[in-house]
């Protein structure tokens, strides 16, 4: 297929790749020219706009690193909306709130073209690796529609149901990982403090009620676990401020649902609080730091 790709950062770079592998043909932009220069070559031409990215191909991609940054993307007067063909197909792979997607897509179909919001999980290395999990929110018949093209990039595609869907997925997914990894560092530098070995004692809680992904795969604490953050000076893996990101946005979301996420919230300012210190940079896992420097 022709596609079109705005956004070639961290990750919309390898996946870029991963496409070309599978034999795309890919018109792509960013607005970091030294971007485009990397992934530019047989088969992928640079655009010079947003406009231009989305002319004359199938399907347009977008990987953008914030709501305002969709919303300009897509409806700028010189943006995709504007400028692209009724029928063009749309997948935007941001990590975005629900209602900018959803309103994003009202208006792409009003141009007649089809969309969904299809944010990732897997990271850095599971874009390189074509690993990626794929949330996809947005009618069954355009969930079929981008499912082969996002299997180019991605191991796992699941459909998340309406349009939106992907995003409610994805920040819900991440607030929930974000309190267990608060809560592992708390428990691991209590143990820690008063006495205990932190391999003994996480050896102990991944066989009991305790056990979750950050303990038994991710764990925070230093020495416990190898070819993981910890073990590097919480360097690579997903960022706190991305962290902070998701949670940022799951609050408001839940705010405009009128819904408590009291965890949540706490985790957000905790979160916050750690990228205000100088660590936003750091593997996420690295909010044990809030309480190894205690």
């Amino acid at each position: 297929m022709k596609i079109g790709f705005i956004g070639l950062g961290h990750m919309g770079n390898p996946m870029v790749r991963n496409l070309l592998k599978q034999g795309h043909s890919l018109k792509v932009y960013d607005v970091v020219p030294d971007l485009v220069k990397k992934v530019v070559g047989d088969k992928c031409e640079a655009a010079a706009s947003v406009a231009e990215a989305g002319k004359g191909v199938e399907v347009v991609i977008t990987m953008l690193p914030s709501s305002p940054h969709v919303r300009n993307v897509y409806g700028d007067r010189n943006g995709l909306l504007a400028s692209i063909a009724p029928g063009t197909f749309l997948i935007d792979s941001s990590t975005i709130d629900p209602l900018t997607s959803r309103e994003v897509a009202m208006d792409a179909r009003a141009k007649d073209c089809h969309m969904v919001d299809a944010p990732v999980s897997g990271g850095v290395a599971g874009a390189e690796a074509a690993t990626l999990t794929f949330m996809v929110g947005g009618e069954a018949k355009d969930f079929e529609t981008a499912k082969p093209i996002l299997q180019a990039m991605g191991k796992n595609i699941v459909h998340c149901g309406g349009i939106g869907n992907g995003q409610v997925a994805k920040i819900c997914n991440n607030m929930m990982l974000a309190i267990e990894m608060i809560a592992t560092s708390e428990g691991m530098t209590l143990a820690a403090k008063l006495g205990m070995d932190p391999k003994v004692f996480a050896s102990i809680v991944n066989t009991s009620s305790g056990r979750c992904w950050s303990s038994d795969t991710y764990n925070p604490y230093p020495g416990v676990l190898e070819n993981v953050p910890s073990s590097r000076n919480y360097t690579g893996g997903f960022g706190a401020d991305l962290m902070l990101k998701d949670l940022t946005l799951v609050t408001e979301a839940a705010k405009s649902a009128k819904h408590p996420v009291m965890l949540g919230a706490i985790a957000q300012q905790i979160y916050q609080k750690h990228s205000i210190d100088g660590n936003g940079g750091k593997d996420f896992s690295s909010v044990i730091l809030q309480y190894l420097k205690l």
